[in-house]
């Protein structure tokens, strides 16, 4: 049969899967055996002792840990019999309840249990079971062998697992979790009897304790650091000498294994990753691999013939990503991940257009736009523009009161720092907003700052990542920062007996989390907690000087700058994604991980890289953010209930239509904008979900939301008057890529055009049309635009649309949201 590869229309699937029962029989039927080619399969070097537990589905299991669906929407799973001793038995229940409700809206009015959750079956129906999932669970170490990396890697095999058609996704842990942080991704694959691969990719929730000196192992349960020697889950690596003099520095500190590793953990994602696919098929193939004459197991399940998607969340999605760029001998089969944390080229040439003009700052990496928030977020949502915003009243009432003005100080430090210009708190607060907003945050993301500001959300991440990015020893305490118990005033204290026994389970492993919060050791009446301490002026202004100290480490050139510069230049993408199929979803108002950083330039950064043999699918949703378990919160958190979706739900239709298009052909869903209904109503009390909020992905959507791909030349067919004036700049195409000819005509365009009719339950903001003006807006709304678009200006079509918004991506790498 002959094909016509150049015929855009015709697309053939990306890879032909033989499931393992016929591939066994095609080769019996060729006059051998499957002894006869498979290889034996051994076990990867790197991978340590393996531990093996069968859980009955019953009184335990794989998904809740023997909770059940009702356990796991209880508010805390059950006390631990000691509580200075916890087993791990009970750590690993904690951990599953823990991960499992961290990362969901939990709360029955906000989806759980009828739109997603345990007793919601792989097809979406509702059962009345508890969910549980019977099966096998292997854990394991990868390392070199030092003991200094030691990533916990973890498959789970259901007992549904069906070796005549076998897949496996990835849960790689979202933020700095634990193994189990991946848990709730880990829940799609569970269903579908598919066998699940984690790693916690070098980070974790338990951390070293120095004064103590105690350490986690791989089941969370403690020990000396003498006594675990290289089994240690983390140790922070200083020697007795160097130990005693931290310790009389700075005592009562503890070391975690994000920040303080010394490994660059994330330039390893994407190995680690990797790794835990090739324990799950080393698992797999002891399980269900044929055997040859020796009863020695063999390679049966291979990636021929084995659906292998890499998937999580923030990131573990990231970790995806790199996975997949990584993924030399074809391990994984398509990716589907959700809110991605992407670090980009330094210069992918890409650029993203919003209304008539380009958006300025795009493609920056996570330790870069997390600095720049931790300068301005928290003065920033003391901005009367945002004084609605959930929680921004409580966050005005907790760090603006008259007693302890912090937020208002930083407002004034910064303008004494020269980084901001006006007169009054309030105009300093909306000078802050908007350099967010022209730093790369989306105007939907405006009304998040203050909840994230409260959380000490920036502070927290830029503190790890800096650590992280420079191989950091805890013992540098870099730009004075150091983790701590702290009491109410602020000042170091020692944590609470039974804080740490359990914090493998209740950690996040950025702090603050556990009771250990982030300290300034360099306050000027002493090491106090970050946003409490007093600069060297005696203001108590949010530490203002180690926010700069940290920003200094990623615009500036001194030799701690170009440490942590180093780091981030071996995380970076590279676009290249090896032709394999991949969805990715991302919230427009993620406040975290903002989608012109991240999701955006590098669907354009594929497209430049890949061209024709691109079949990523960009899958952007209206009125959803990173954080789904906030929408849970209505009696602290009112108004994420009533404003914003979950987006878990989209990652599982991203994962079920990858799964469909390698195992059936079924063509995945084109790039859209994905106009959800938000439950609006009263803040705190919004009426409960339905499918109706949540839309399916279309397979092809309709214009108003498609952002279509085409290939061919250069040329751009006529555009409404909205798009004004644009250029396209040619380049010479991209050289050749793995093995691929150079394209003949890389050039592509990608458009969507978006109508912006978002019901947001406050009455919607109303958009002009070219040379026309608002004349006010019909109800702020939390998807309201800070500046409204004047008169475009330019010849072109005369079609008007409210609140229109046109995203276009051609093959050079330019995407245009507009």
């Amino acid at each position: 049969m002959k094909m016509n590869i150049k015929n855009p229309r015709f697309r053939p699937l990306s890879r032909p899967f033989i499931p393992a029962a016929l591939a066994a029989a095609v080769l019996a039927a060729c006059g051998g055996s499957s002894g006869d080619s498979a290889a034996p399969n051994t076990k990867p070097g790197y991978l340590g002792t393996i531990s093996e537990t069968t859980y009955d589905g019953s009184s335990n299991d794989l998904l809740t840990a023997g909770l059940g669906a009702t356990g796991l929407a209880a508010a805390a799973p059950p006390a631990f019999a000691d509580p200075l001793k916890p087993t791990a038995a009970e750590l690993r229940r904690t951990a599953i309840h823990t991960n499992y409700r961290a990362m969901l809206d939990m709360t029955a009015s906000g989806g759980y249990g009828t739109l997603y959750g345990p007793n919601v079956d792989a097809q979406g129906k509702v059962t009345t079971g508890e969910g549980k999932v019977p099966g096998t669970e292997y854990i394991a170490f990868a390392d070199d062998g030092t003991g200094r990396k030691n990533v916990t890697l973890m498959v789970q095999v259901p007992a549904s697992f069906d070796p005549k058609k076998p897949c496996m996704i990835t849960a790689t842990t979202s933020g700095s979790r634990g193994v189990y942080g991946g848990i709730s991704t880990g829940e799609w694959g569970l269903k579908k009897g598919c066998a699940v691969a984690y790693s916690d990719k070098g980070t974790g929730g338990a951390p070293h304790d120095l004064m103590n000196d105690t350490v986690p192992l791989i089941d969370g349960t403690r020990t000396t650091a003498a006594a675990a020697g290289k089994a240690a889950a983390f140790n922070a690596g200083l020697t007795a000498t160097e130990l005693a003099a931290f310790n009389t520095a700075t005592p009562n500190r503890f070391a975690f294994k994000h920040a303080h590793s010394g490994q660059n953990s994330e330039k390893d994602w994407g190995t680690s990753t990797l790794q835990a696919v090739e324990f799950g098929y080393y698992v797999l193939n002891q399980r269900y691999g044929a055997t040859d004459a020796a009863g020695q197991r063999l390679k049966t399940l291979t990636p021929a013939n084995t659906i292998v998607i890499a998937s999580s969340i923030s990131n573990g999605g990231g970790a995806a990503i790199a996975a997949a760029e990584l993924d030399t001998q074809g391990l994984i089969s398509g990716v589907a991940v959700s809110e991605p944390a992407i670090e980009m080229p330094a210069n992918p040439g890409v650029t993203v257009r919003r209304g008539s003009a380009d958006v300025a700052v795009t493609g920056k990496t996570l330790v870069d736009f997390t600095t720049y928030a931790n300068l301005y977020q928290a003065c920033a949502s003391l901005a009367p523009s945002v004084s609605t915003s959930p929680f921004a009243a409580a966050f005005a009432a907790g760090f603006a009161s008259t007693a302890l003005p912090i937020a208002p100080n930083r407002c004034a430090s910064l303008k004494a720092a020269g980084l901001l210009t006006a007169s009054t708190t309030a105009t300093q607060a909306e000078e802050a907003l908007q350099k967010l907003r022209a730093y790369g945050w989306e105007p939907e993301s405006n009304d998040l700052h203050a909840s994230m500001a409260a959380f000490e959300v920036s502070p927290a991440v830029a503190v790890t990542f800096a650590n992280g990015l420079s191989r950091a020893s805890v013992q540098d305490n870099l730009c004075g920062f150091s983790y701590a118990a702290t009491a109410a005033t602020g000042g170091v204290t020692p944590l609470a007996a039974a804080a740490l026994p359990g914090m493998f389970a209740t950690g996040n492993g950025v702090p603050p989390s556990g009771g250990i919060n982030l300290v300034n050791n360099l306050g000027k009446l002493g090491p106090a907690r970050d946003f409490l301490s007093v600069s060297d002026a005696g203001v108590a202004d949010w530490n203002l000087s180690g926010a700069l100290c940290l920003r200094n480490l990623v615009t500036g050139n001194d030799a701690a700058a170009k440490k942590l510069q180093a780091g981030v230049q071996e995380t970076r993408r590279n676009g290249n994604l090896r032709g394999k199929p991949t969805v990715i979803v991302h919230g427009r108002a993620d406040a975290l991980l903002p989608v012109s950083h991240t999701s955006r330039p590098y669907a354009a950064l594929n497209k430049k890289v890949e061209g024709a043999a691109s079949k990523l699918s960009y899958m952007e949703v209206a009125n959803a953010q990173h954080f789904d378990s906030f929408i849970g919160l209505p009696t602290v958190l009112p108004g994420y209930d009533s404003r914003y979706v979950p987006l878990h739900v989209y990652l599982n239709h991203a994962l079920d239509a990858v799964y469909d298009h390698l195992a059936s052909g079924k063509a995945l869903p084109a790039s859209q904008v994905v106009r959800t209904l938000p439950r609006g109503g009263t803040p705190g009390s919004a009426p409960a979900i339905t499918a109706a909020n949540v839309p399916p992905l279309a397979t092809t959507p309709a214009a108003a939301n498609a952002i279509a791909i085409t290939a061919g030349a250069p040329a751009l067919p006529a555009r409404p008057k909205e798009l004004c004036q644009t250029t396209h700049r040619h380049r010479r195409p991209p050289g050749t890529r793995g093995g691929h000819r150079p394209l003949r005509r890389p050039w592509a365009r990608l458009q969507a055009t978006q109508t912006g009719d978002e019901p947001n339950g406050q009455g919607q903001d109303m958009e002009p049309p070219c040379g026309g003006s608002t004349g006010g807006a019909v109800g702020r709304g939390h998807g309201a635009l800070a500046a409204r678009r004047r008169d475009c200006g330019g010849a072109g079509g005369t079609a008007h649309r409210r609140a229109g918004q046109h995203w276009r991506t051609d093959g050079a790498g330019r995407q245009d949201l507009l």
